[in-house]
């Protein structure tokens, strides 16, 4: 061994086994593993990208409605005040002090029904005394008619002189106007008399007392005793737009009383039916619209006045028209158009051409026919060719999506 080099004097193999130990061997692990990784990935996406059949994959639930013939009523729709046929504000006629009030607040009242009674004493003693002068009057007239027919018979026998007879003649006369001045007294004391009793002037729904028993009470005064507003029949004053006159006068000569509808704020509720009554000579330069008038029987008293209302004017019927539910309907670039479901249960888009629309309903003029099935609910997730399930109606949101 020299001893300045003691290395080389080692075997060859020790010097290969210590020299593999220092070589890790993970490298290889790893780089096995992700040839491993890109095999299996090229391998997925090769059979992912293979072409399938036209609307293949999941399909898609939808609820469907077959389109079929119907008759549609158009109609008119405007906002409306229901007002009373006549509101009448009861007020006393004479002056005195209330002494009884014959009316419950919000009872139904008859035309001539008692109300309220004022007390009658003034009145009676003022009667008495028109009675009374009456009668002396009339005793006067009496004298004063027999003194004539004496002086007329001392004047043709020439003892009484003409000047004495036309002077009893004219106190004749002058009597019998005061008998005429006191029959009209003794009238006005009866009517004031009459008056003292305050009864309803109209048949109707008397409102909130607005005097008490034991208050004076004056003809001018403005306030009046209480409303009385009659409630059946009732009227319904609304609007609709300019262009819809003719429309509507076309109409009207045909049936003249055309039905009405009045529904509620929310268009949700029918609250009574009635018939077109009348129409304002002028368009309001405003608003371009013209006031309409119904009368509607409101025997349930379910329309109030001054309450608003939507009216809807019935004008025209379309009948035997292809009828498809308006959710149907979808808009795009190419217009208005729908999702009709073929046999095979994959989806055509088809462009219609829309008639009319009322409410939940829509008359197709073109584009569908009878029987033609489609779809009115999940077609965000639907293209044309898509493949689609039929749901129930009554599936809920989570199932149909």
């Amino acid at each position: 061994m020299d001893p300045l080099h003691p290395a080389s004097s080692l075997p060859q193999e020790d010097v290969a086994q210590n020299g593999g130990a220092r070589r890790p061997a993970w490298p290889w692990v790893v780089g096995l593993g992700l040839g491993l990784v890109v095999l299996w990935t090229c391998a997925r996406g090769g059979r992912d990208t293979k072409p399938g059949p036209k609307g293949a994959g999941r399909p898609v639930p939808v609820l469907a409605v077959a389109a079929h013939t119907g008759d549609m009523a158009l109609s008119l729709t405007g906002l409306g005040t229901v007002t009373p046929l006549s509101t009448v504000t009861v007020r006393s006629r004479v002056d005195g002090q209330l002494v009884q009030v014959a009316f419950k607040e919000g009872q139904e009242v008859q035309q001539g029904q008692l109300l309220a009674q004022i007390d009658p004493r003034p009145f009676q003693v003022q009667l008495m005394q028109a009675e009374g002068q009456l009668a002396k009057d009339q005793a006067a007239l009496k004298n004063a008619s027999l003194d004539l027919a004496r002086f007329k018979d001392l004047a043709r026998q020439g003892i009484l002189a003409q000047q004495q007879l036309d002077a009893q003649t004219s106190l004749v006369n002058q009597g019998q106007a005061s008998i005429q001045a006191d029959q009209a007294q003794v009238a006005s004391a009866r009517l004031n008399l009459t008056y003292s009793r305050i009864t309803a002037p109209i048949s109707g729904r008397v409102g909130l007392r607005l005097v008490d028993p034991g208050n004076m009470v004056h003809a001018t005064d403005t306030g009046g005793l209480a409303v009385i507003t009659p409630l059946n029949p009732i009227n319904v004053v609304f609007t609709i737009p300019a262009d819809s006159i003719q429309r509507v006068l076309a109409r009207s000569r045909k049936e003249p009383h055309l039905p009405v509808d009045a529904y509620d704020r929310d268009m949700t509720q029918r609250l009574a039916q009635g018939e077109l009554d009348a129409m304002d000579n002028q368009v309001d330069p405003a608003t371009g619209t013209v006031k309409l008038k119904a009368r509607f029987p409101n025997k349930d008293h379910a329309l109030f006045p001054n309450q608003f209302v939507n009216a809807k004017l019935f004008v025209d019927t379309l009948h035997q028209a292809v009828l498809i539910p308006t959710a149907a309907l979808q808009r795009g670039p190419q217009g208005i158009y729908v999702y009709v479901v073929k046999p095979d249960h994959t989806v055509e888009l088809r462009p219609v051409a829309v008639q009319a629309t009322e409410g939940d309903a829509t008359a197709i003029q073109s584009g569908l026919k009878a029987g033609d099935v489609v779809v009115t609910d999940g077609m965000e997730k639907l293209r044309p060719g898509s493949t689609v399930s039929l749901a129930k109606p009554d599936a809920p949101a989570s199932a149909r999506h």
